[in-house]
């Protein structure tokens, strides 16, 4: 007897049968792929931890090192202009003062600028603002010396207290400013060590998760495959036809239920492929079934719901006159005017079908009935009139026999909706809204022209001569 591969007689080594034969298949995969969760979270949270320690150098180095280096650039420059403006006053004096407190108000406001970072807590802020304020208070003495006529004792203060005082604030910010250059520095230094290693470490993670993962899912797939094969042979048989095929799987896990969801998919399919063959071969729409089908599962809703019968107005002298070819056209035209109208005016959940021959449904809402049915009649009598000769169409009819043999004149063709709704009364069955619906449909043809028919009557007893008025130029009529 030949021995299995050795890979797979790895597998069985590693397989715990006993384990395996008392779980379900939910348990198995859990169990299989527990160890790959448990990798995944560990990667996840090493990755997190790099990452927030990496945001954290960042973010320092945003918030604090660059911005004091920014921020000690702006001040230098502005005690620099000072020290100029503060010498050409010893010597020309004019409005250098003005532009001294000027420059003085930009070292203030940067001071500030200073003080509002959110690692401002180890920078030399009030030191900077003492010397900043003992240098601005010699140059007021300087300057109290000028006006006094004291130039000789203003030069002595110049170069002397005052020249200090100034060396000591400059130095003060630079030392400040090559701090904030060598934090940034070793910062970035750090950012990298760590990105190096978190990026080793995350791959090498990753790799051991996926060999782990993959065995795991190997493992727990073998253990199944045998019910899924048979599940997928009785595909092979459905997608032939054979709808009633039987997969005999007997387990009572989830695979055992998923056979019998899979039986119970092939009656729902041959349901459906008995609706299929139910459509009207010339529009495709859905036929007699599946509208019956439609209208009960609304009817017990008890959802307000408005079901609508159209009917060609003279098509069989249309028929009679141009030919089977050009009246299919016509209801292929038909079709589409009622197709679009629904999509374009009502919800999802319409429903369009095709009786036969020039009969339609539409069943939909109270809410869209108006909007659709006035839809479908202007479409088709703009569309529709198109199909016909231009002679005929400048006559508004056209010559035909009726039974009788005797030639009448038939006018163009137009449409006719029968709309019947739960609004005023309970609707119990298809049968019941069917025969209002021809009641209505007749009611409709007599008016003329192309209507739709709303019957508001709170019960199906009593005669058709309760009769609201024709509205919106002869389109509409309320059946009271």
């Amino acid at each position: 007897m030949m021995k299995p591969p050795v890979q797979h007689r790895i597998l069985d080594f590693l397989t715990p049968n006993k384990l395996f034969a008392r779980l379900d298949i939910v348990s198995k995969m859990i169990l299989g792929y527990m160890m790959l969760a448990v990798l995944t979270v560990v990667v996840v949270a090493f990755a997190l931890i790099s990452l927030l320690r990496l945001n954290s150098l960042n973010k320092s180095i945003i918030t604090v090192d660059i911005p004091v280096q920014e921020v000690s650039e702006k001040m230098l420059d502005a005690i620099l202009a000072q020290d100029n403006y503060e010498k050409r006053y010893l010597i020309l004096k004019g409005n250098m003062v003005d532009l001294f407190w000027k420059r003085g108000k930009e070292f203030n406001h940067w001071l500030a600028v200073l003080d509002g970072l959110p690692g401002q807590k180890g920078l030399p802020i009030k030191n900077l603002e003492s010397l900043h304020r003992q240098y601005s208070d010699l140059f007021v003495k300087e300057v109290a010396l000028i006006k006094s006529g004291n130039a000789a004792k203003a030069s002595s203060l110049s170069s002397g207290q005052l020249k200090n005082k100034w060396i000591r604030l400059f130095k003060t910010i630079q030392a400040m400013s090559v701090e904030a250059k060598e934090s940034q520095a070793n910062m970035m230094e750090r950012i990298g060590r760590i990105g190096r290693f978190a990026f080793v470490t995350t791959a090498l993670l990753c790799i051991f998760s996926i060999i782990i993962g993959g065995l795991a899912g190997i493992i727990v797939t073998r253990h199944i495959c045998f019910s899924i094969h048979k599940l997928s042979v009785a595909t092979e048989h459905i997608a032939k036809g054979h709808f009633d095929y039987d997969p005999r799987i007997n387990t009572k896990d989830e695979v055992g239920n998923l056979s019998e969801s899979f039986l119970s998919m092939g009656k729902r399919l041959q349901q459906l492929e008995e609706l299929h063959l139910d459509a009207n071969a010339l529009t495709r729409l859905p036929g007699g079934i599946a509208i019956e089908n439609v209208l009960k599962k609304r009817l017990e809703s008890k959802q307000p719901m408005a079901f609508c019968v159209l009917d060609m107005n003279n098509f069989k002298a249309f028929n009679d006159r141009y030919g089977y070819a050009h009246g299919s056209e016509v209801i292929k035209e038909t079709a589409r005017i009622i197709e679009n109208a629904v999509k374009s005016n009502g919800i999802h959940e319409d429903f369009v079908g095709h009786v036969g021959g020039d009969d339609f449904v539409v069943i939909t809402t109270p809410k869209y009935m108006h909007h659709i049915c006035s839809e479908i009649i202007s479409e088709f009598d703009r569309r529709i009139p198109g199909f016909y000769d231009q002679c005929d169409r400048d006559n508004g009819y056209i010559l035909g026999s009726n039974r009788l043999g005797e030639e009448i004149r038939f006018p163009i063709m137009t449409i006719s909706v029968a709309i019947v709704t739960n609004v005023q009364r309970s609707l119990n069955n298809p049968l019941e809204v069917s025969e209002i619906a021809a009641e209505l449909k007749e009611y409709a043809k007599t008016i003329g022209g192309s209507v739709y028919v709303v019957d508001k009557r709170r019960s199906t007893v009593g005669p058709l001569k309760m009769l609201g008025h024709v509205r919106d130029a002869d389109t509409v009529s309320e059946i009271m």
